[in-house]
């Protein structure tokens, strides 16, 4: 049964596979995210993801039998690809641009077979629709921290899921990974999902 690694230090993501059945080795990348410049943000979201991947796949942690999962995701609002924010202000000002409006989260997946060599990679798309939130709320938000660490300057399944109001798409992409379309790559490489459970 081949093993998964995920190229990211995403708590988020290793506790959403963890929930689907999926104890992942975790092997974080350490790939610059803004080295891509301006492309697409699905794209971009998609060369990053494939990036990571290739950055782990011949390390010594990764077993000979594993399947490799890079993942990267980014917001994209007004046709702009965001990632994480680099400070509190700038954090401050996305949220005052995307309140009472939506968003779409892109988030790239890209699955290596280290014993085959096969690659299998894709992009799942979730739109968000965020609350009109207030200055005081945003003011708070940001003094977490929390938005500091993620794509978007949100999260949907901690502090900041107050703050979206609905999605349209899969739910669990907004978390930083696609269980459906992560099955369907692990299928085409030709594996099975259930032999991915622990």
């Amino acid at each position: 049964m081949p093993r998964l690694v995920l190229a990211s230090a995403s708590p988020a993501r290793r506790t959403t596979l963890r929930s689907a059945g999926i104890d992942p080795i975790v092997v974080v990348s350490g790939v610059d995210e803004s080295q891509l410049g301006d492309l697409p943000p699905a794209e971009l979201a998609l060369q990053l993801a494939e990036l990571k991947c290739a950055a782990v796949v011949g390390r010594d942690e990764v077993p000979a039998d594993a399947l490799v999962l890079g993942c990267d995701s980014v917001l994209e609002l007004d046709g702009e690809a965001l990632g994480k924010p680099h400070d509190a202000e700038e954090a401050a000002r996305r949220w005052h641009a995307m309140r009472g409006r939506s968003g779409v989260l892109h988030s790239g997946h890209c699955l290596r077979d280290v014993t085959t060599g096969r690659v299998a990679a894709a992009t799942a798309s979730t739109t968000v629709h965020f609350a009109d939130v207030s200055d005081a709320e945003i003011d708070a938000y940001v003094a977490t921290g929390e938005p500091l660490e993620v794509a978007g300057a949100f999260t949907i399944d901690g502090l900041g899921g107050a703050f979206v109001t609905g999605i349209e798409g899969d739910h669990h992409n907004v978390v930083g990974v696609s269980l459906p379309l992560l099955r369907e790559l692990v299928l085409e490489l030709g594996h099975g999902w259930p032999d991915l459970w622990v």
